[in-house]
């Protein structure tokens, strides 16, 4: 069993930078893809970033490509959402996930542990 825990959520102003933090405990994420999603109200979850188990290999979701950055720390049980030129259409909370494949997902059903999420909350 996996479990996630995601920190550094906020307010924020347009244009401002947020630092999401998701530590896992019960195993070892050396194997595990990692995925970050998120979810306003009335909306289905939606795919932000991914990362596969080594950390060389990371996709991103249209809407934050060039803004964001997905990284890792095996070594500390971790994984990281950098969130730059956020916009207020970033506002949701975000969830970490870890994928038992290496590769990671875009796809929520492909994530077999999830955190309880993050609220990000952007300004104009």
């Amino acid at each position: 069993q996996v479990k996630l825990v995601e920190s550094g959520g906020g307010l924020v102003q347009a244009g401002g930078s947020l630092r999401l933090s998701c530590a896992a405990s019960g195993r070892d994420l050396g194997s595990f893809g990692m995925g970050w999603f998120r979810q306003t109200p009335g909306m289905e979850r939606e795919f932000v970033a991914t990362v596969d188990a080594s950390g060389d290999s990371a996709y991103y979701a249209g809407s934050v490509l060039g803004r964001f950055i997905i990284s890792r720390d095996n070594a500390k049980n971790m994984v990281y959402l950098q969130m730059d030129s956020l916009k207020p259409e970033d506002t949701a909370v975000y969830y970490c996930a870890a994928d038992s494949s290496p590769y990671g997902s875009r796809v929520v059903r492909d994530y077999d542990y999830w955190g309880q999420g993050s609220r990000v909350t952007v300004s104009a």
